[in-house]
This record gives structure tokens, C-alpha cells and sequence, in this order.
């Protein structure tokens, strides 16, 4: 069996370090290379797994050129954002047997124009498909609630535009280890902490799909053997609610929440949660699956990004923070001063 060659763009972080491990344990031959800008833990275990570690920015020509200008069966950006990181790419995707372009279900709108990154929730009445319309392609700032999901269609558009077999993906809520942002810290670290209650928004309801890096990772592995044009959503197997969510963890951490299920009238802010949703969002993998991709479970597929959060959390120095720890994602989070608060009230209430 010849020798076949992937390339992942951002090959360390939480995606393209899943989808490298993939490729490096399936029983296909593969040369991996994976490029981000710094070395570190992830790079480390990835060579010694087999894959070769590429020091270099994804958005430096140069580094593009000397990895792509002799062709791959497999290229994989997982860090590409904008209209000009899909013109980089374009010179190269000929020479490419199957390129794989990593989006995110936040270009969906519903029918009032409302998308996951708005201040009003979109309200999509059922499973979101690849035909459901997405936001104006748009040159913004792609790191603001407005300009993402923007910038992230007007670089599908360039490569689905050029002709070329590129699979868009389209995950949400993406987990697993080394991700950037993970959510699953809001229970890990409650638990962590001692925390005997956990106060849960609209009854702990609340759906918003996930997605296991592991399992865009198997994905990739299949669409590098059926190349072709496409946009695919890519999320778990179902869609758990809010509460199964911090059963699942909780369940696997063996500690114990008293859940206190708050009801509408709860004060703001208290009780939500990274999953939080006033409408269910939930992705349609129908085209996924007839491919022959079975998605993961939350529940299977979360256990190793769990044990690398404790893992991390214990390891950090006297007075130091985890790395994710300056996100403003978290603020406001882990103010356990409202909750307290709110607790008291309901204490009082129920006595």
C-alpha cells in the first residue's frame, strides 16, 4: 500500500490535532504534516505518533507553497477564517486529491435573519440541513459576533467557487482535547471547586448540537477517500440537552450535583450555561451518515476531553490559572456570588 499525505493546517489545536490522531491510527498508510505556528504538548505527542510537526503560520505564502506545491491527497484547514485565508489556498487545490475546509454552523440564519452569535437566538423549527440559508458573505472582523460567520462564507464561497473536491464542514459546540474553548470546563470546574448545587436555566432544557473533534476527525478520514464539492454539518450522534450534558459529566467526574431546575422567572443570567438555547438547534447529518460516517455519542466521545481538563487543572502551579482561563467567553461564569444569592432566595421559598 503506497504511502498517502495529509496536510492539517492548525494540526495542534483541539480539531486538527483529532483529525491528525485519526489519520496516524487508521489502517492507511499516512504521512501527516501538521502545521501551527508554535510547538508545545500537543505537537510533542503528535510526532510521537508519526506526524511530522511544521513550524509556520498558516497564513505565511511561503509555508503554503513548500507544503502544498507538491501536491497532498489530503489537505485540512482547520484555522482558516476569511475570505483571503481561502485565496491562499486556491493556487494548490488542483493539486490536491481531497481538501477539507472547516466552518461552523454559526453562518445558519432562521427566517428573521437571527444567527447563533446574534443578540436575539434564531428560532429554527426543526433540523437545521445544508440548504438552510446562511449569512451575506462579508470582509469583517472575524473575530466579533457579527463578522464571523460572515467572514467564514465568503471563504466557502472562494473554494466551493473554485471546482475543485472541497467538503465544507459545518460543527457546533465542538469539544474534545486541546480545544480552544471548552465548554465542558463550566461543570468540570464546579465540581473541581466543591460546588454541592448546580442551578440550570429553563429546567436544564436547553438544546444546542454538539460536536466531538474525534468525530470530525473520522469524517475527514472518510471524505479523504470519496473527494468531491460539498458542505456538510458534522455534530454527534443526538442532541443532549443542558442537563444530560452535566449528568454525563458529572456522572464521569463521580460527583454529585444537587440540580436546582430553575424556572422562567429565575434572575438573569443565573443558571445558564455555555449550551443554553431558547430554541433547540439542532444539525441535520443526513448527507454525513449516507457517506458511511457513524457519528459519536456526547457521551463516549467526551471522556478523554474530561480528563484533560482535571488533568490540566491539577497540574497548575500556586496561583497560576488554566490556559483558557483569559477568554472573556468565561466572565461572568463562575461568579458564584448570584448563584449563592439565588440559592438563599429559593432556600427561603421553599421553607
Amino acid at each position: 500500500m503506497s504511502t498517502r499525505r495529509a496536510v492539517v493546517l492548525g494540526g495542534t489545536g483541539g480539531i486538527g490535532s483529532a483529525v491528525a490522531r485519526e489519520l496516524l491510527a487508521s489502517p492507511d498508510d499516512w504521512q501527516v504534516d501538521v502545521v501551527a505556528r508554535r510547538g508545545g504538548p500537543a505537537a510533542d505527542a503528535l510526532t510521537a505518533s508519526g506526524a511530522m510537526f511544521v513550524a509556520g503560520d498558516r497564513r505565511d505564502g511561503t509555508v503554503l507553497r513548500e507544503l502544498l506545491r507538491p501536491g497532498a491527497d489530503l489537505l485540512v484547514d482547520t484555522v482558516g477564517l476569511t475570505r483571503d485565508d481561502a485565496l491562499q489556498l486556491r493556487p494548490f487545490l488542483d493539486d490536491v486529491g481531497s481538501t477539507v475546509f472547516v466552518s461552523s454552523k454559526a453562518v445558519y440564519v432562521d427566517e428573521q435573519g437571527r444567527h447563533a452569535n446574534s443578540a436575539d437566538k434564531p428560532v429554527f423549527g426543526g433540523a437545521v440541513t445544508e440548504l438552510q440559508p446562511t449569512v451575506a458573505p462579508g470582509e469583517g472582523d472575524p473575530t466579533t459576533a457579527d463578522g464571523y460567520g460572515p467572514a467564514k462564507v465568503a471563504a466557502e464561497q472562494v473554494l466551493l467557487d473554485h471546482g475543485a473536491p472541497v467538503t465544507v464542514l459545518r460543527p457546533s459546540k465542538v469539544y474534545g482535547v486541546g480545544i480552544g474553548r471548552p465548554r465542558e470546563w463550566f461543570v468540570v470546574r464546579r465540581a473541581l471547586d466543591g460546588r454541592e448545587r448546580i442551578l440550570l436555566a429553563d429546567h436544564g432544557r436547553g438544546v444546542d448540537h454538539t460536536t466531538a473533534a474525534s468525530g470530525i476527525g473520522s469524517l475527514v478520514r472518510l471524505l479523504a477517500d470519496v473527494p468531491d464539492r460539498r458542505i456538510l454539518n458534522v455534530a454527534d450522534d443526538t442532541a443532549p440537552s443542558v442537563l444530560e450534558i452535566v449528568r454525563t459529566i458529572a456522572g464521569h467526574l463521580d460527583h454529585v450535583f444537587d440540580e436546582v431546575l430553575l424556572d422562567a422567572d429565575a434572575p438573569a443570567f443565573v443558571g445558564t450555561t455555555p449550551w443554553s438555547s431558547p430554541a433547540p438547534v439542532v444539525l441535520d447529518t443526513t448527507a454525513a451518515r449516507a457517506l458511511g460516517w457513524a457519528p459519536p455519542t456526547f457521551a463516549s466521545a467526551v471522556r478523554p476531553e474530561l480528563d484533560w481538563l482535571v488533568e490540566t487543572a491539577h497540574a497548575v502551579p500556586a496561583g497560576g490559572d488554566v490556559p483558557w482561563a483569559a477568554d472573556p467567553f468565561w466572565e461572568r461564569l463562575f461568579d458564584y456570588g448570584p448563584e449563592d444569592a439565588a440559592l438563599a432566595l429559593l432556600s427561603l421559598s421553599w421553607n
